[in-house]
């Protein structure tokens, strides 16, 4: 039966890898919205009134209300997609995942395709890609990100492709798919210096293959003209202005956010650092050097946890010992690019060694903080390193490398679990809130954000804008513990009536200050995910006995 099934696979693996995608990712359609989930939605619904302005709105995200222009950090192409599907399948959570599973099986197939002409196991480039926890996570977001590596990975092979077989028509669809990248993420503005780069290497001097990069930049500069009309500003240029001001205000110093990026780089990628034995020969050297690294990795992580007082004390020498793992296994990552282009300095390598490099830098270095959806475009591109160095090590047998991509498939789907856990658990509690106390006498306020604010607005509560907010005694204010921008009434002046609770049942967490789990963003923690016993997510329910809180600006 099993080498009848592997037959088949071996015959049809696009279908494959399709079928093996859908088993990954179905369970957890009905995953409720959740962290940046709603700004998209919210968005969605504008373009569905007003198609020509997709933020012409304002929304509460913050300590007040401010117009969407300033609040997103990412351009509209999604939430246009978004806004479609539900005009076909409605704004349930299971339509919405649905739809968004396209993109993910289109990166797949994408991996494939380019992994076709880099490696000689696409296959198993495209899978080490699927059961990435950063992959898997991600696809089951309604974000923009998997779009956006969709549009990237296939303007890549098509990139490839053109210059290979020297046809033109490759590189034109290619420069429409980068133009399509940069609308759905900014990020993706850096596929230009990347595929001019490999032109550039290809080619060894300008030519007229240069032409179709015009189309993304016309994309850059149409786009900053359109929003500069529509917002007053830019929409390019602001989010650029508020990554440096809010890594000035967030911002690690430099060795500790490098060594953030090392732990999310490693773990965002785990099933590919779980190939990191095989890749390496053992030798002295090596092993004394991963000694070194680890002892250096100790006390650089013990220095980086002093950052993150609200990591329990029992948390703490499992946390350092999680980050310590990951940040070498980021070091074999790197380590990995820069390998490959030293044993073949091609184009190819180059690509793979820039896509890589770059990736981790902007994440590191650039972006306002480290999170797992900045590490997300490299994913592919460490799977076809690990496929190309395999290569090399012919006495790796195929049952090895599938008990290692069936540990990290193992890893990944824990870590998608933990995530849909933690959503499930906003949802819940959100929904014990609304119950007991939506019919009760006065005005409904809650404070926080991401899938709690969503669902009590959905409920009928409404958002505390310390500004303008109309607080009057007798009103009821939910506030989360596991959130952002909180700032609970003051005891003087509320009395607490009630707190939920809502357990999450999973082995590790995504977002969890308790033990530094902060994929999200590493301001939450200082790793991508966490294994540990996650803290529930509760709520206090308060009422107001004057209708002075506590602001930003007059702390009670």
């Amino acid at each position: 039966m099993l080498e009848i099934l592997r037959d088949r696979a071996a015959r049809h693996p696009k279908w494959t890898l399709v079928l093996v995608t859908l088993a990954a990712l179905l369970p957890f359609l009905a995953k409720p919205f959740n962290i940046d989930d709603p700004l998209f939605i919210w968005a969605a619904k504008q373009i569905q009134a007003h198609p020509g302005d997709p933020y012409g709105f304002n929304v509460e995200w913050g300590y007040r209300e401010f117009p969407m222009s300033r609040v997103t950090e990412n351009p509209p192409l999604a939430c246009y997609y978004i806004a479609l599907a539900a005009g076909i399948l409605g704004w349930g959570e299971a339509g919405l995942h649905f739809v968004f599973l396209l993109p993910a099986i289109a990166v797949i197939l994408g991996t494939y395709r380019l992994a076709r002409r880099l490696c000689r196991s696409p296959g198993l480039a495209s899978l080490i890609t699927l059961f990435t926890p950063v992959f898997l996570v991600s696809a089951m977001t309604v974000m923009c990100d998997m779009l956006m590596l969709a549009f990237w990975i296939w303007a890549l092979a098509l990139w490839i492709e053109g210059m290979e077989q020297k046809i033109f028509a490759p590189l034109i669809w290619s420069g429409v798919l980068a133009s399509f990248a940069i609308v759905t993420k900014y990020y993706g503005v850096c596929l230009v210096p990347l595929l001019a780069a490999h032109g550039l290497i290809f080619n060894r001097r300008a030519g007229r293959w240069m032409l179709p990069l015009l189309l993304p930049l016309a994309t850059v500069c149409i786009y900053q003209l359109a929003t500069s009309s529509l917002y007053g500003s830019g929409l390019f240029g602001a989010a650029a202005h508020y990554a440096s001001f809010a890594k000035e205000h967030y911002g690690f110093s430099k060795v500790s956010a490098g060594l953030i990026g090392l732990t999310f780089t490693g773990g965002c990628v785990a099933t590919a650092v779980f190939f990191a034995p095989l890749l390496w020969r053992p030798s002295t050297t090596v092993i004394s050097t991963v000694t070194i690294l680890a002892i250096v990795f100790f006390f650089l992580a013990s220095n980086a946890l002093q950052k993150y007082p609200s990591i329990q004390a029992p948390s703490r020498p499992w946390a350092e010992l999680q980050m310590v793992f990951w940040a070498l296994g980021g070091i074999s990552v790197l380590a990995l690019a820069a390998a490959g282009l030293w044993r073949r300095p091609d184009a190819s390598s180059w690509l793979l060694a820039l896509w890589v490099w770059g990736t981790f830098l902007f994440a590191t270095l650039v972006n306002w903080t480290v999170n797992g959806r900045s590490i997300l475009p490299l994913a592919p591109a460490v799977a076809i390193l690990v496929a190309r160095r395999l290569e090399l090590r012919e006495s790796v047998r195929l049952g090895t490398q599938a008990v290692r991509l069936a540990f990290g498939a193992v890893i990944a789907l824990l870590v998608v679990s933990a995530d849909v856990s933690f959503a499930n658990a906003v949802w819940n509690v959100s929904d014990q809130v609304s119950t007991k106390y939506s019919q009760s006498p006065g005005a409904h306020w809650f404070q926080g954000h991401w899938g709690f604010q969503y669902y009590l607005q959905e409920f009928g509560w409404s958002p505390v804008d310390f500004k303008s907010s109309p607080l009057a005694s007798g009103d009821i204010v939910a506030v989360p513990s596991n959130n952002t921008n909180l700032l609970p009434p003051s005891p003087q002046k509320s009395k607490l009536l009630d707190t939920f609770t809502a357990n999450r049942f999973a082995v590790a967490a995504t977002m969890d200050q308790s033990i530094g789990a902060g994929f999200y963003s590493s301001v939450w923690g200082p790793l991508p995910f966490a294994f540990g016993r996650p803290a529930p997510e509760q709520v206090m329910v308060y009422e107001l006995k004057s209708p002075t809180v506590a602001t930003p600006e007059n702390p009670k």
